[in-house]
């Protein structure tokens, strides 16, 4: 198996060739290139090009090969329907980075479509949702299309006995603040600065070098990078990976010390039985020992990147957004960001931000930082600035704002937060409770017919329906067959439809930690998991990380 890439393919003499990709036409040129260097004469055996497009099939891709004159070179073009890859026991991603760009700056409906279409799969395993709510275009867009899908089965479905009670569809237009505030667990921030890919990251490796028990540190590949796997079946990563930063370092002292103890256990031993016992636990020992290792290296990479440049003030800045401060007036300290020219992605971040809690700029405003960035970071960012509009990330403002009466009503920011011992999800931002996980929240307790108004001052519909079940199914459910209302427990499925953060994953697990008062249990599904530097390199090809 080998990478897409503009480079000659490996010399083979295989009698099939299969190109695996997602259906964009980018990637169909790369591959009508690779087709173009393949040296067919040299080889004995007769090659044939197969095309397997994931998730489905695009007229878009079979035309670009039409016009590069390569659409008859492959025996079978074809599709292959993965929609959902599981990354752990409660969180599921159709691995998506551009649906959001897609559906604001293209207006196509494909993620929409392939949302609903994974819908109705979740549903043939696990049985009908009673209950779904929804808010945003997008949402009301997959019901509709499930509904639809629903009808032209003609009652075909699989009779399953349903086993989740509620679906939650949030649209990402809904909380454009959440993916743009800066996430301060210890998954969002390895996400943050480095990128957790299906739940791998790539570090430098010579940070690892010096802790790692492998007599193979000088090998140069190692040097480079290091990939580390991030999944709950670690406990130590299971433990740590929700928690916001400052609560890390204890916790891995902690651990680090019991390290120290299990192996002076040994001292202890006096018989031979006992000698025993302590040799058999050492296999454990060491990948404990381990663990620890990584994660205080993964830690220590974290604090540095946290030290060094602007991330601190730039943080209080974004803090003082959130809260509603000198929102509607030009930033000196963004200003001064600007002048020295520092991340692009960190200017625009916090300017998107600034605008979008004060439900927009005025019109002087936003000319002066368009100028300001055109000026400092360059002519062709002129597209970067256009894209943001078309998102709804920048706009000219039309009335007052309506972020004060949403951030009271639905208690977005928390003075007094406990970081070590969190009460409240708003830890996962020091201060700051994602939007959406608090929709989620209050549509457990009080019910969402409590927070009308707010509803109405997100963008687009609301959505609440009940599917009926057949009754041979509400027979075969017993009691459980009832369609449960909010805050009666059971499992919730919360799917968001243009990406969501760590820190909402964080936010929702821990409302699920509240299974025993009565609350559900939430399991996340997501288009993809994404950061505030990945968010706004989907919607700008101009922008470089």
């Amino acid at each position: 198996m080998f990478y897409i890439t503009s480079n000659k393919l490996p010399p083979n003499n295989v009698a099939h060739i299969i190109f695996l990709a997602r259906p964009h036409t980018q990637i169909m040129d790369l591959i009508n290139q690779q087709l173009r260097m393949e040296d067919i004469k040299s080889s004995s055996i007769k090659k044939d090009y197969h095309l397997w497009l994931v998730p489905r099939i695009s007229l878009l891709c079979e035309r670009r090969l039409q016009e590069h004159g390569v659409r008859g070179s492959f025996a079978s073009i074809r599709e292959l329907p993965l929609l959902l890859f599981r990354l752990e026991s409660d969180l599921v991603s159709m691995e998506l980075p551009y649906c959001y760009r897609d559906l604001k700056l293209d207006s196509d409906p494909t993620s929409v479509f392939l949302v609903a279409q994974a819908l109705m799969t979740i549903q043939g395993i696990f049985g009908l949702i009673p209950n779904i709510y929804g808010k945003g275009p997008a949402a009301k867009q997959v019901y509709e299309l499930m509904v639809r899908m629903r009808r032209e089965m003609g009652g075909n479905e699989p009779q399953v006995t349903p086993q989740i009670d509620q679906l939650i569809l949030i649209d990402r237009s809904v909380d454009l603040i959440t993916p743009l505030a800066t996430q301060l667990t210890y998954d969002g921030l390895i996400d943050q600065f480095y990128g957790i890919i299906t739940g791998t990251v790539k570090l430098p490796g010579e940070k690892f070098a010096q802790t790692s028990s492998d007599t193979n540190t000088s090998d140069d590949s190692f040097m480079e990078t290091k990939t580390v796997q991030l999944f709950s079946s670690e406990v130590l990563y299971a433990e740590i990976r929700d928690c916001n930063f400052s609560a890390v370092g204890p916790r891995l002292s902690r651990h680090a010390k019991s390290v120290v103890a299990q192996y002076e256990e040994r001292h202890a031993a006096k018989t031979v039985g006992e000698l025993k016992q302590f040799v058999q636990k050492i296999p454990q020992m060491e990948v404990y020992k381990q663990s620890v290792a990584t994660h205080t290296t993964i830690a220590e990479l974290i604090q540095e990147e946290i030290a060094s440049g602007i991330f601190r003030p730039a943080l209080q800045m974004e803090q003082e957004f959130l809260k509603g401060l000198d929102t509607d007036k030009i930033s000196p300290f963004i200003e001064d960001c600007i002048a020295q020219k520092e991340s692009l992605n960190t200017v625009l971040r916090l300017i998107c931000l600034q605008c979008i809690v004060n439900s927009g700029f005025k019109p002087k405003v936003l000319e002066h930082y368009k100028r300001d960035i055109i000026h400092t970071y360059g002519f062709e960012h002129f597209l970067t600035l256009e894209n943001l509009e078309k998102a709804g990330l920048l706009y000219i403002q039309q009335g007052r704002s309506t972020y004060a009466t949403i951030r009271k009503t639905m208690q977005l920011t928390v003075d007094d937060v406990s970081e070590h011992d969190p009460t409240d999800m708003s830890y996962v931002h020091s201060g700051y409770a994602p939007l959406s996980a608090r929709l989620v929240e209050f549509l457990q307790w009080p019910g969402w017919r409590a927070i009308t108004g707010v509803l109405q001052l997100l963008p687009g519909p609301t959505l609440t329906e009940t599917q009926q079940l057949p009754s041979a199914l509400r027979q075969r459910r017993g009691s459980g067959g009832s369609v449960q209302s909010g805050g009666e427990g059971g499992t919730a499925l919360v799917f968001f439809i243009g990406g969501c953060t760590y820190s909402e994953i964080a936010a929702l697990r821990f409302l699920t930690t509240r299974v025993d008062q009565g609350g559900p249990e939430y399991v996340i599904a997501t288009t993809k998991i994404i950061n505030g530097n990945s968010f706004l390199l989907s919607l700008s090809d101009e922008l470089t990380p």
